[in-house]
C-alpha cells in the first residue's frame, strides 16, 4: 500500500487520505485506490447511507479477456469535466474553473486520440503498444 498526498492543499483534502491498494499491473500501473476521510452522513446527496470510503477500481487486463471491470481515465474526466461545467454555468464560474475544465478537455482530447491511434492498429483493447 501506498499514499498519495499530492491533492493536499486545503482543509477539505487534508482530511482525505488516498490508498493505492494494489500492486502495478502489465502496463505499469496501479488499478486499484481506496479514499478515506470523509462522512457520507453530512452529505445529503447520500440519502443517509452511511460510507467510510470509496473504492476507485481502473480497467485491469485486455477487455476481450477480462471484459469491462474497471473504470478509465476518460470516465474520471468527464465527471470533473461535467462538474466544472455545472460550476462555470452557476454562481461559482471563475477563470481557475475555465482553465481547469480546458485542460480536462484537452486531457480528454490526446486520450481519444490515443485509442484512435490504437483502433487503427488494431491494438486497442490489447497489451499490445
Amino acid at each position: 500500500m501506498r499514499i498519495i498526498d499530492d491533492h493536499k492543499v486545503n482543509p477539505a483534502n487534508d482530511q482525505l487520505e488516498i490508498q493505492v491498494i494494489d500492486e502495478p499491473g502489465a502496463g505499469g500501473a496501479h488499478h486499484a485506490y481506496l479514499v478515506r476521510g470523509f462522512n457520507s452522513l453530512s452529505n445529503p446527496s447520500t440519502g443517509g447511507v452511511e460510507l467510510k470510503s470509496t473504492m476507485i477500481l481502473f480497467q485491469n487486463g485486455p477487455i476481450p479477456e477480462a471484459g469491462v471491470n474497471g473504470l478509465t481515465h476518460e470516465v474520471l474526466l468527464a465527471i470533473v469535466a461535467d462538474r466544472l461545467r455545472s460550476f462555470q454555468a452557476g454562481p461559482y464560474a471563475c477563470k481557475a474553473n475555465a482553465c481547469a475544465l480546458t485542460h480536462i478537455e484537452e486531457a480528454q482530447h490526446w486520450l481519444q486520440q490515443r485509442t484512435l491511434e490504437r483502433m487503427r492498429r488494431g491494438v486497442e483493447g490489447t497489451h499490445q503498444k
